[in-house]
């Protein structure tokens, strides 16, 4: 896999949400790029730092205006395993991130394409390019087998309690 291409990247910010599944955090990953480096990576922390803004892509969105010591992210691109929700959107469009590139679609809260289209709406005062798709199936695979995995906790935990 070549070091610049989308899928690298990606596989970098799957590795983010598999940590996230480690710690029973919805599997998301993201990582900030900047000339072929990455600058900010972030995987899911809402449940664990009880903090509702911890999502990936604002972990990595912070991290990087920490490095670059600017909360405008010109010409940086950002790659997370999962379409962002209103909120990321929003702090995408105002750290000023050059291009999305996403895994997986949200139908339930993806504020990219499946749901409000964020990034198209006029009152937007920057334009983020959208690249979706990238690894897709295995960026969906994580969430889904997370899912799984919760129900059939969940699952043996009740059986365990109706037990004599």
């Amino acid at each position: 896999m070549c070091p610049d291409s989308p899928e690298y990247w990606m596989e970098r910010a799957l590795v983010l949400a598999n940590a996230s599944a480690e710690r029973n955090e919805v599997p998301v990953g993201a990582v900030v790029v900047l000339q072929g480096k990455v600058i900010g990576s972030g995987s899911n922390g809402p449940i664990g730092s009880n903090d509702p803004t911890a999502h990936a892509e604002i972990q990595a969105l912070r991290q990087a205006a920490q490095v670059v010591q600017n909360y405008r992210l010109v010409g940086a691109d950002l790659y997370v395993t999962l379409e962002p929700c209103a909120m990321c959107a929003g702090a995408i469009v105002h750290s000023r991130i050059n291009r999305v590139y996403f895994g997986a679609h949200e139908p339930k809260s993806g504020a990219i394409e499946s749901n409000l289209q964020l990034f198209g709406q006029a009152c937007m005062n920057h334009k983020v390019q959208v690249t979706a798709g990238i690894r897709a199936d295995q960026c969906a695979a994580v969430i889904s087998e997370f899912f799984a995995r919760r129900r059939r906790e969940k699952k043996a935990l009740k059986r365990k309690l109706l037990q004599p």
